[in-house]
């Protein structure tokens, strides 16, 4: 019979795509650490090299410190989760690194955009790879671990669509298998949401975009990593466990 991983004494959340200081995944990172949670990080610097902002391998080790000056034990794994063998082997390693889990943040993201008659082959599979699959195997990776007490898993998602196909299109899946995993974990005492937390500037909008992001948006304001990360550390706080199976809409009224 398979053993199963020990209790850590503070919880243990594992966050994708936490390779950037000014990312989502780095914002909720930090609320987590403050509310007293230790963390792995999961970042690919491959795929920043190739977007508008750039690698900047440093903000991994200024995150690590910054995490572990408010008191969180942290580990950092370079994960190409285009690889359909990587999500497995993360979650084992994040396992024997720093206990059993019970929070899942997933937080990466391929994003390229293009529409209907300009998505490659090769960009469309790179986008359900990453965002699909490896969600749905990172999903199963910590329900197996987990124990009777379970767990919670959020997933960041977005409602583009037009001119953003690959994209739209994978985290549609996406939202499809986190609402199945909170009817099927249910059981497990995992619960299992979809966060769509709207426009949020970490380097990827011009001035253009920003202004018309800022027309449709209520608060006058554009939201920031750590207004995302209040919401996700709730879902995963004990007082957060009952909402399960929800897509929700913490955007500042941006899609209201």
């Amino acid at each position: 019979m398979e053993s199963v991983p020990p209790v850590p004494v503070r919880p243990v959340a594992l966050v994708t795509g936490a390779g950037r200081l000014a990312g989502i995944g780095s914002g909720i990172a930090r609320q987590l650490a403050a509310d007293g949670w230790d963390l792995v990080l999961s970042y690919w610097a491959g795929y920043d090299a190739r977007m508008p902002w750039g690698s900047e391998p440093e903000d991994v080790v200024r995150l690590t410190a910054e995490l572990e000056a408010i008191g969180a034990r942290v580990h950092s794994l370079p994960a190409d989760l285009q690889d359909p063998g990587v999500p497995d082997r993360l979650v084992a390693e994040a396992v024997q690194l720093a206990g059993r889990l019970q929070g899942l943040v997933l937080s990466h993201a391929e994003s390229v955009d293009s529409g209907v008659l300009d998505t490659t082959v090769e960009s469309f599979e790179r986008h359900f790879a990453v965002n699909t699959r490896a969600s749905w195997q990172l999903i199963a990776a910590f329900a197996r671990q987990a124990a009777d007490d379970g767990g919670a898993i959020v997933a960041l998602t977005s409602d583009h669509t037009a001119f953003n196909l690959p994209y739209g299109a994978s985290k549609g899946a996406l939202d499809r298998i986190v609402i199945a995993a909170a009817r099927e974990l249910g059981p497990q005492g995992i619960s299992a949401n979809v966060l769509n937390p709207g426009p949020v500037d970490t380097g990827w909008m011009d001035d253009e975009v920003r202004a018309a992001v800022l027309e449709r948006q209520p608060t006058g304001r554009l939201g920031t990593p750590a207004d995302v990360a209040g919401t996700v550390a709730f879902l995963l706080s004990p007082a957060g466990r009952w909402v399960s199976g929800q897509l929700i809409k913490a955007d500042g009224g941006f899609s209201a």
